[in-house]
């Protein structure tokens, strides 16, 4: 799916415009595709009735098409216009005539004593129509708008978004001041990156895109950059095995982890590159506690690293003889962050040849060094929001209020993947690349998911797969088997890391087959 910026979706609409679509046909096909939306999730306004409030921009004139072809369809509809008729421009112009010389109702609403009257039709609708601002807000909304939003909100009366709930910054995902509360919202062209991200997810509610004609060669110029991630087209890049297979067909993930206390976040993640099909996993650990680490699973091996007080010495020998052979390496559950685990993982950026995976310790680890190594092979970096503020010399607050744009940065200034994990975990590439991931669930909020996941990549990176591929399958699959458990049980209370990666093998042979047919 492709997901645009409200910048793009401007030049999207103006480069159909001008390969020969009117501005009103694009607005009549946007407001036909919401409407029939519209009466797929509230089929029972057929008999009842429905306000429409509108601005006086676009986002208006698509609710005025829907006025006009909803009363077609025996809704009675009603406008109500925040603003004088002869206010309204340009194509909305066009449409609001439409409605009205249909005898369609409009009233217009501009003043504070205008208010309960617009309360008292809403809340005697079936159903308010928000057709309020479009996707081009960037300024918070206050005053009157406000007052408005904050009426529908608190009429109990259910609301359907035009576009986006007005309010919602399209590119963020986070309201700007007060902002629509909507059950259904239908938008147009493509979906927005703020509709696929929290909150704004929350605020669109279910999520319908209209196709309205945007021609492919304005979907080439613009080039939209962003993707979410989806079923179908990820299932094909999950490790296919030949028939006469052995193990080292599929690899050899190395995972560098551990240290007193935390010694389940290194099993977790050996036990996942395992789950995911890595065809042999070596636990490198402080030796002192390699008899705990033994435990991730019999088919693990370990190698015992110099270690001191239960955590692991800095050897540059022993950490080469280690790379030999393998095929990637995940460093970081639960390494510590002491001045040898520092010096591991900038020796490690430095050195390896192979891909690498920094997790958890690594990532704090990295931001203690004095400047960044640039690695010699591909860097994968999973940090959680926290993890991301550090890095950036940031807060989580700044990290979460705009996702796409902090992992994009990132991502070109240190020439990494970027996996911002969380609820909608974001992917980066230092192209300015970026997919949303839409599996998991709230279950996933528990610890030692993120060493289940720095497994999986693990895994996948040992089998083949190219960097943005294995984080992409390893992202969706990881969320998609905590889906999978949770619906089978019907509750997402008490998810284990363990009990995901244990699903894994599952969740990857149902996109196999999903593919075979």
């Amino acid at each position: 799916m492709i997901l645009v910026s409200a910048a793009e979706m401007r030049r999207l609409d103006q480069l159909t415009i001008e390969h020969g679509t009117p501005g009103h046909v694009l607005m009549e096909r946007a407001g036909q595709g919401a409407s029939t939306a519209l009466l797929h999730w509230f089929p029972h306004v057929r008999r009842k009735s429905v306000v429409i409030v509108a601005g006086k921009g676009n986002n208006g004139g698509d609710g005025f098409v829907m006025a006009r072809l909803l009363r077609r369809r025996g809704v009675r509809t009603r406008v109500a216009l925040l603003g004088h008729q002869s206010d309204v421009k340009g194509d909305a112009a066009r449409h609001l005539a439409a409605f009205v010389k249909g005898r369609g109702v409009v009233e217009e609403i501009t003043t504070a004593s205008d208010l309960e009257r617009l309360s008292e039709h809403i809340s005697g609708a079936a159903l308010a129509v928000d057709a309020i601002f479009g996707t081009g807000l960037n300024a918070p909304v206050t005053g009157f708008a406000a007052d408005v939003i904050e009426l529908m909100n608190g009429s109990g009366t259910p609301i359907f978004a035009v576009d986006i709930p007005s309010g919602l910054g399209a590119d963020r995902g986070v309201p700007l001041g007060t902002c629509v509360q909507a059950e259904a919202t239908a938008t147009f062209g493509f979906a927005k990156l703020g509709q696929l991200l929290y909150p704004g997810a929350d605020y669109c509610g279910e999520l319908a895109v209209v196709d309205i004609g945007i021609t492919p060669a304005a979907v080439d110029i613009v080039s939209p950059a962003a993707r979410a991630i989806e079923r179908g087209a990820i299932a094909g890049l999950v490790p296919r095995r030949r028939r006469d297979a052995h193990k080292g067909d599929s690899g050899h993930a190395l995972v560098i982890a551990g240290s007193r206390g935390k010694t389940g976040a290194a099993q977790l993640a050996a036990r996942a590159a395992l789950r995911a099909g890595a065809g042999l996993v070596t636990l490198a650990g402080p030796a002192s506690l390699n008899a705990i680490l033994c435990a991730a699973a019999p088919e693990v091996m370990t190698a015992p690293l110099p270690d001191h007080d239960d955590r692991l010495v800095f050897d540059a020998s022993q950490l080469a003889r280690l790379l030999e052979g393998k095929s990637c390496v995940v460093v970081g559950p639960g390494l510590g962050t002491h001045d040898d685990a520092q010096r591991t993982v900038r020796w490690l950026l430095e050195h390896a040849e192979i891909p690498v995976v920094a997790d958890a310790d690594a990532l704090t680890c990295m931001v203690g060094l004095p400047e960044w190594p640039r690695a010699r092979a591909a860097l994968i970096v999973t940090p959680h929001p926290g993890e991301m503020a550090r890095l950036t010399n940031s807060d989580s607050a700044a990290v979460q209020s705009d996702r796409v744009g902090v992992a994009r940065r990132f991502a070109d200034a240190k020439e990494c993947v970027v996996v911002l994990k969380g609820a909608r975990s974001v992917i980066a590439s230092s192209d300015g690349a970026a997919w949303i991931n839409l599996s998991g669930n709230s279950g996933m909020a528990a610890g030692g998911m993120g060493d289940v996941l720095s497994g999986i990549l693990g895994a996948l990176l040992a089998q083949g797969l190219d960097p943005i591929e294995a984080v992409q399958l390893g992202v969706y699959v990881h969320g998609a088997a905590a889906d999978e458990i949770v619906a089978a049980r019907g509750s997402e209370l008490g998810l284990l890391a363990s009990e995901v990666s244990d699903r894994l093998p599952h969740t990857l042979g149902r996109l196999v087959a999903s593919v075979d047919g």
